[in-house]
């Protein structure tokens, strides 16, 4: 096989240990050890048609959803391929995240199984996932069924039913392998759905996430941070940068000018004329 899933796992719903009642906490867990942690806040942004009040005409509607903290879940933990498992309101929606671990190239030994698994996969992916010979992982895939006939984000659905909303070829929270992934910043993620190719958001925020390689168990390894991040902090520690620069070419400047000026009196006091020593003597 391309890669082993294990058994389903021990799973363990934290969120209410969440101080943000928006924020979520999910843990699975193999042989009592925790293999995959999950935090983060997520919404839906679902289109949908309902009649218009001449009941002629259709008009789109949306309905925001988020992530329920009551959400049940599954999930799997493998070698080279995790996965993660949410449903809520009685199964009437339904979150299937799915994570996998590539190398660029395949390592002369490696534990049983992990050297070969999935080559195909390391070369259509290792190219943009890793720039070294070390393993990444990344979000691979999302499915997020919804049910419109629901009534407490949708009204008077035309058709009601169950829609399915998927991504294409994602490749997203791209992570160096044996680190987490860190993003506070919220990101969009479009799938579409089977209900007329419509386009669903997923917001994602303050999300903290390691599918594979954690170090112990209810610990993240080095935190990976996304570019937004990386580029809010920039943006925070420019100006203290900036500010310290600055006041260090004053304290130059005025270190300069203060050794000038001791300087200055004393030369003033040499004789510019050599005829004022004979007076001096």
């Amino acid at each position: 096989a391309a890669a082993r899933l294990a058994a389903e796992q021990e799973v363990e719903n934290l969120s209410g240990l969440s101080p943000n009642p928006e924020k979520d906490i999910f843990v699975v867990r193999e042989n009592r050890t925790t293999c995959l942690m999950a935090e983060f806040a997520a919404k839906f942004i679902v289109p949908y048609d309902v009649w218009a009040s001449n009941y002629v005409a259709l008009i789109t509607e949306q309905a925001d959803i988020p992530l329920s903290r009551g959400a049940e879940m599954k999930g799997k933990c493998g070698t080279n391929e995790s996965e993660l498992e949410l449903s809520w309101l009685d199964q009437a929606y339904t979150l299937k995240l799915s994570f996998v671990k590539v190398r660029l190239r395949e390592p002369g030994r490696g534990r049983g199984g992990s050297a070969g698994s999935s080559p195909a996969l390391s070369r259509q992916e290792g190219h943009n996932t890793s720039r070294g010979p070390e393993a990444s992982w990344r979000l691979s895939r999302i499915q997020f069924t919804y049910d419109t006939s629901e009534r407490t984000y949708f009204k008077d659905a035309v058709s009601p039913g169950k829609h399915t909303a998927s991504s294409h070829r994602l490749s997203a929270l791209v992570t160096p392998a044996g680190r987490s992934y860190e993003c506070q910043a919220q990101q969009t993620i479009s799938l579409v759905s089977s209900d007329h190719q419509k386009s669903v958001q997923l917001l994602l925020s303050e999300v903290r996430l390691q599918p594979f390689d954690i170090p112990a168990d209810f610990v993240f390894s080095e935190e990976h941070k996304c570019p937004v991040d990386q580029r809010e902090q920039l943006e925070e520690t420019l100006p203290l940068i900036l500010g310290l620069i600055l006041g260090l070419v004053i304290v130059i400047t005025l270190g300069i000018y203060h050794i000038h000026h001791k300087l200055t009196p004393s030369q003033v006091q040499i004789p510019r004329d050599r005829s004022q020593y004979k007076h001096m003597g």
